[in-house]
């Protein structure tokens, strides 16, 4: 009996020390889930939080670019009088191009803004009325003539820009009549009665997408800068991809492993971390100053956005080549092919998708860069848009940076827009990359 009891006794601590054990590794488990389901909250949370910011800092950039994509135009009635013109009378049946190019349209359109509003009077009420019309009014009025030279003599109704001051006062809906920020009440008056007799109206603005920069904000586009950003950006793809691809399947399938390629990666990889400006007085220092190519141009902006954007396709490209299987070089070396011929004809086509997307990082970096551009004076003030790689030039990003240095409120709404173009732009990148990627992986 008490053998039997000791026995009981024994059986009953293991199976006490048994639940024991079953229930601390129970409550590790409940413990290890709880954090998994916490990371898991913590990592969706993350995810949620920057989509929200990425979200409202889009949403914030395209309220403040609304406005740039419409404008105000006024209409007006113009009388092409010969003695406006300062056109004299005897040779008027017989007006030559000349005589229409060389006319007095400036005159014409303050007359004629008189004889809409023959209550003002006064040297300075005279030129608020003015100023309540673009610049670019007498150019417009000198166009619509040598158009249609039978105006000539004859009242017709005009239609012409609103300047940005009073553009920017219709766009933030001030009550009619009342003063805006940068207009006096009686321009606040002329502006009401303008819109109470219909003749101001709201009309896309396509000149932001037509025109090349201007001092005025109502006149400037982005036609300049989005040509000399594409041409840009075809010399730096041009140069880069095929200079980093061809370095990186050296690197990786021909060099010899010694300490002279060591030095040339470690260098490689240390470039990849340089700051972009260094790239730019490097640029300015040699390839301006040493070889005398022009300053301002796609040309030299692309061989320095070249030299900045080499590591990061070389070293994307090793890594995607390097993820080939070794079983694919050794099937098609076993089959008799050659060195050259296993690389060019099994390894690129396999590291294909890895390559493009290290081009994409590339090409986007390249995209958004402004520092190095500056260094080589793509930052001067380009009228004329640049149809060669030679052309004088500046881009997108630089183009952004003039606009939000300048004092002018409507520059605000121009340089958002230009913001949303050159996401836009690199979107269509983005997705013309991808599109070649996923085909050359079906392949």
């Amino acid at each position: 009996m008490t053998k039997i009891s000791k026995n009981s006794t024994v059986d009953s601590t293991n199976t006490n020390s048994a639940l024991s054990t079953t229930e601390k590794v129970s409550l590790s488990l409940k413990k290890r889930h709880r954090k998994e389901k916490r990371f898991k909250r913590i990592g969706l949370f993350s995810v949620l939080f920057g989509f929200l910011l990425v979200v409202t800092l889009i949403g914030d950039i395209t309220s403040k670019a609304l406005p740039a994509f419409h404008q105000h135009w006024v209409k007006l009635e113009v009388n092409y009088q010969a003695s406006w013109l300062n056109i004299d009378e005897s040779t008027a049946q017989s007006l030559s191009a000349k005589q229409m190019k060389t006319a007095n349209y400036r005159n014409v359109l303050k007359k004629s803004l008189y004889q809409m509003f023959p209550e003002v009077s006064g040297r300075k009420d005279k030129r608020q009325l003015a100023k309540l019309f673009s610049s670019n009014a007498e150019f417009t009025l000198k166009d619509n003539l040598i158009a249609a030279p039978l105006l000539f003599d004859k009242q017709t109704q005009i239609w012409v820009r609103l300047d940005d001051d009073v553009d920017s006062y219709l766009k933030e809906e001030f009550p009619l009549g009342e003063a805006g920020l940068r207009i006096s009440q009686k321009q606040a008056q002329w502006v009401a009665q303008l819109i109470a007799s219909e003749r101001i109206e709201s009309r896309f603005n396509f000149s932001f997408f037509t025109a090349s920069d201007s001092r005025e904000p109502e006149l400037a586009g982005i036609k300049g800068a989005l040509m000399g950003t594409i041409l840009t950006m075809f010399v730096t793809l041009l140069l880069s991809f095929p200079l980093g691809v061809a370095g990186a399947l050296y690197l990786e399938e021909f060099a010899p492993k010694n300490r002279f390629t060591d030095f040339i990666e470690i260098n490689i990889n240390n470039l990849a971390a340089v700051p972009s400006i260094v790239f730019g007085l490097l640029g300015l220092a040699v390839i301006i100053n040493l070889f005398g190519l022009p300053r301002s141009a796609p040309l030299v902006g692309g061989i320095v956005l070249t030299l900045m954007t080499l590591p990061t396709i070389i070293i994307a490209s090793r890594a995607a080549i390097k993820a080939v299987p070794p079983s694919i070089r050794e099937a098609a070396l076993g089959l008799g092919a050659s060195k050259m011929q296993v690389t060019f004809s099994h390894v690129l086509p396999q590291a294909m998708p890895g390559i493009i997307t290290g081009a994409i990082i590339g090409v986007a970096q390249a995209l958004g860069e402004t520092a190095p551009l500056l260094m080589i004076g793509m930052v001067a003030f380009i009228v004329d848009v640049p149809t060669s790689i030679v052309d004088s030039a500046t881009v997108l990003p630089v183009q952004i940076f003039l606009w939000a240095d300048s004092p002018e409120r409507a520059f605000l709404a121009k340089t958002s827009a230009a913001i949303l173009v050159l996401l836009s732009l690199l979107m269509v990148i983005n997705l013309s990359a991808t599109m070649l990627r996923s085909k050359f992986e079906k392949k």
